[in-house]
């Protein structure tokens, strides 16, 4: 534990002091960067010391890539408070887990109730799921700031809903909605409950059972700061989705229809191992560190960079004011200039990486007000500093003076 703790404060150093031709990273919201040492280790240890497929094999190495599985299982039940960790069910990325519910449990006719800051892996398949099933969706409006009202959403519950869909954290602004509120609601009506953790896993507590949370759809590679392509999908004991595929499991091996026990039901074929080592060692790696004490990081720069914001003419900021509520995804105007001429001259210009446009989310900019040509967007993380945030800025004033 203390080596552990030691390599953290290291590469936080190195994060404020060197001067690194990478340049200043500010899309966390897209993906963390940089990975702690841990995740980095491990993964080029399963691939250096054991190289097999999980589940395929009696020899030792595959035994020791089935336990690894398994670990990175119970470490992601722990960081998120799920009791059985067979329900946690390993995905490619958040888009897979939401599609593996939205698919998975919706059916003909079926009334769904969500916001109007939904991330396209929401809206699209509810989309595609109108037509090809017949869905009635609500879209439940959210403030300017892009902050749900937990009783408007209450409201918008009937009797034919069948899932409620709710974003914990916009990737455009940052807003972090009362899931807690949210889900009380739910549970009153008995209507399942779907979280998009997408942008508060890693950094906001989240404890499934206090949240009465039915699925919830977590990626590997942002806020837990693991590697890209993973992601898991936790359900609950009161549902039971389809599954997407069907396939090999390595279980069963004499029947040809689908093992109907947890986690093999939805998880056919071999395993992202490399993947799911590295999952491992980010979610320990949240664990020591604390998602309270990462999330307050990611705020406390976010407030930095919104009150600097304020003091530059011509740009202007859109999302909560409120930075307990703000999870470090900050999205801005320049007066007179596009968002991606913005982006594109800080990335020339000061090696200073942000994503502009619409961020896979035409509904929040609709909210936000902010359609038409989109943001700028910083997003925040754990290993970014004042002093990059400073850096950010001072960019920003020139490009805004021209």
């Amino acid at each position: 534990m203390v080596k552990l703790r030691l390599r953290h404060v290291g590469i936080m150093v190195m994060a404020a002091t060197a001067s690194s031709p990478t340049g200043i990273y500010l899309d966390n919201a897209a993906t963390s960067w940089p990975k702690p040492p841990a995740v980095v280790e491990a993964i080029v240890g399963y691939d250096r010391d054991i190289g097999a497929s999980a589940g395929r094999g009696g020899y030792r190495r595959a035994v020791e890539a089935s336990r690894l599985i398994f670990d990175t299982r119970e470490a992601v039940a722990r960081l998120f408070g799920v009791a059985d960790s067979r329900r946690v069910i390993f995905t490619l990325n958040a888009t897979e887990a939401l599609n593996l519910a939205l698919r998975g449990w919706l059916r003909e006719g079926d009334h769904v109730v969500t916001t109007s800051m939904e991330h396209n892996s929401v809206a699209r398949p509810l989309n595609h799921l109108k037509e090809e099933r017949n869905l009635e969706v609500t879209y439940v409006p959210c403030s300017p700031e892009g902050l749900l009202d937990p009783d408007d959403f209450a409201r918008a519950l009937t009797s034919r809903t069948r899932l409620a869909a709710v974003i914990h954290a916009s990737n455009v602004c940052g807003a972090v909605n009362d899931v807690a509120a949210v889900g009380a609601a739910c549970r009153e009506r008995e209507v399942p409950l779907l979280v998009d953790a997408a942008q508060s896993a890693g950094s906001i507590p989240i404890d499934v059972e206090t949240l009465d949370v039915d699925f919830l759809a977590v990626p590997g590679h942002k806020g837990i700061m693991g590697p890209l392509g993973t992601g898991f999908l936790y359900v609950g004991p009161r549902v039971r989705p389809q599954p997407l595929v069907q396939g090999g499991t390595g279980t069963n091996s004499e029947d040809t229809r689908q093992p109907e026990v947890l986690p093999d039901y939805y998880e056919a074929g071999s395993h992202n191992a490399l993947g799911l080592a590295g999952l491992r060692a980010a979610c320990e790696f949240v664990a020591d560190v604390t998602p309270e004490a990462i999330g307050a990081r990611k705020s406390a720069l976010a407030e930095r960079f919104v009150r600097g914001v304020d003091e530059i003419d011509g740009v202007t900021y859109f999302g909560p004011r409120d930075f307990s509520r703000q999870a470090g995804a900050c999205s801005i105007q320049v007066a007179g200039l596009d968002p991606a001429v913005v982006g594109l001259r800080l990335d020339a210009q000061y090696d200073i990486m942000v994503r502009t446009g619409l961020h896979c989310s035409p509904l929040a900019h609709t909210t936000l007000g902010t359609i038409d040509q989109g943001t700028v967007r910083f997003s925040f993380g754990y290993y970014n500093t004042e002093a990059q945030v400073t850096a950010a800025l001072q960019a920003l004033a020139e490009i805004a003076r021209g």
